[in-house]
């Protein structure tokens, strides 16, 4: 019989950077969850990453016991990175911040191509693209 589930939880943490403190440690504290079971397995798995963020996963089970799943760098954080910009625009439809080519588009779809919602590349790249275009950034080919 499968373990119930209690809680689905979401987290952006800090590559190999996790601790016991906020936010890692008082979300997974209020879930009743040992912290360090967690925290050195993160920061092992996510030590090639390190200075990046990384979305995680974590299922919480009726007695306790959790998995997680680390999904990588955020698809906003990787346009910013291969744009060169520090933050997307506020006006995203009038104020462009960038430019992004095909190419870029087609290797961050490659990287998250397990967690895009598509069912081949060009509708992946046409995902990254929408992302671009509300930040901003102004795709060409």
């Amino acid at each position: 019989m499968a373990k119930k589930v209690i809680g689905n939880l979401k987290l952006r943490i800090p590559a190999g950077r996790a601790t016991a403190g906020p936010p890692v440690g008082s979300i997974l504290g209020q879930w009743g969850l040992n912290m360090m079971d967690f925290i050195n397995p993160f920061n092992d798995a996510t030590k090639d990453l390190m200075g990046k963020d990384v979305i995680v996963h974590v299922k919480v089970y009726e007695d306790r016991s959790f998995d997680w799943k680390s999904l990588g760098q955020p698809v906003d954080d990787m346009i910013r990175e291969a744009v060169g910009i520090k933050k997307g625009s506020g006006k995203p439809h009038s104020e462009k911040v960038g430019k992004i080519s095909r190419a870029q588009l087609a290797a961050i779809a490659e990287a998250k191509k397990d967690q895009l919602n598509a069912i081949d590349e060009e509708g992946r790249i046409k995902v990254i693209a929408g992302t671009a275009r509300s930040m901003g950034v102004e795709v060409t080919d």
